[in-house]
């Protein structure tokens, strides 16, 4: 019996690497050979390995490839990711399901009825979001999709006990709070990706989902599939997360990204005869 896979990935630090994020620390004459999958304002933006490459180019000829993404649908469409284009894609942590990288309508209005049945209007949140935060560290606010809001902090001026409070304030109100690097996001609760990749394994007629993700964001997704896997590095890593079906890598960097494509490409190949 032929099983139909289906691999949700996150892309910014799983699949794909600012030059920050590259995590270069071997001797420059072995530093793997980088492709560009992303430029931005006329500069080069995003990389993975070109090995990394070659993997993904060939991994949707076994199985459905669904990049599962918190970016807008304008910051995704910024990439070029190697391969044939995905038929479907997720972006905005849920809120947009691509098909053929159209926004499918009916997704959005399921996803607008859920978030106005059981959460705080959005305006609400962004208020409470910039009444508490301190023009001393707050650097930009920002709204995404009109479905949620972060904000760009400088970290290390985050007073302690903010994000805490933040989240007791917001979990009443059916939202959750998280902190990604030099970002604090504030997203419904119901916002999640594993919801849309279940519509997507839904319609693709998938019997599995294999899954990657590094940010507290990916959890849900995770926990979700029935397989996963998680970077060395990120918010997950960091917070020492772990789950049973989810096998956490020691590899770092854009090395990661590679390692993980080299897992889902021996999961979702045919076993030889």
């Amino acid at each position: 019996m032929t099983v139909t896979s289906l691999v949700a990935s996150d892309l910014d630090r799983t699949l794909i690497y600012s030059t920050a994020a590259l995590g270069l620390t071997m001797p420059d004459a072995v530093a793997p050979r980088l492709l560009c999958v992303e430029t931005y304002q006329h500069k080069p933006l995003s990389y993975m390995t070109e090995t990394a490459a070659g993997l993904l180019t060939e991994l949707p000829r076994h199985c459905v490839f669904v990049p599962t993404t918190t970016r807008t649908r304008e910051q995704y469409h910024r990439i070029r990711l190697p391969g044939p284009p995905p038929a479907y894609a997720i972006c905005a942590n849920g809120g947009h399901l691509l098909v053929d990288g159209v926004s499918d309508p009916d997704w959005r209005r399921t996803v607008d009825a859920r978030l106005a049945d059981e959460c705080a209007p959005l305006q609400e949140v962004r208020a409470h979001l910039l009444a508490v935060a301190d023009p001393a560290w707050l650097l930009k606010e920002r709204v995404a999709e009109d479905l949620f809001a972060y904000l760009v902090v400088e970290r290390a001026l985050l007073p302690d006990g903010w994000m805490k409070e933040l989240a007791a304030w917001a979990a009443p109100r059916g939202w959750a709070v998280s902190l990604q690097g030099r970002k604090v996001y504030a997203v419904p609760q119901p916002l999640t990706k594993s919801a849309a990749v279940r519509e997507v394994a839904r319609r693709a007629g998938a019997d599995r989902v294999l899954a990657a993700g590094d940010s507290l964001l990916d959890a849900d997704l995770l926990l979700a599939a029935d397989r996963g896997w998680r970077p060395g590095h990120g918010e997950l890593a960091e917070t020492g997360w772990t789950a049973g079906h989810v096998d956490a890598l020691e590899t770092c960097g854009v090395l990661a990204g590679e390692e993980i494509l080299r897992l889902f490409s021996s999961a979702v190949r045919p076993s030889p005869a």
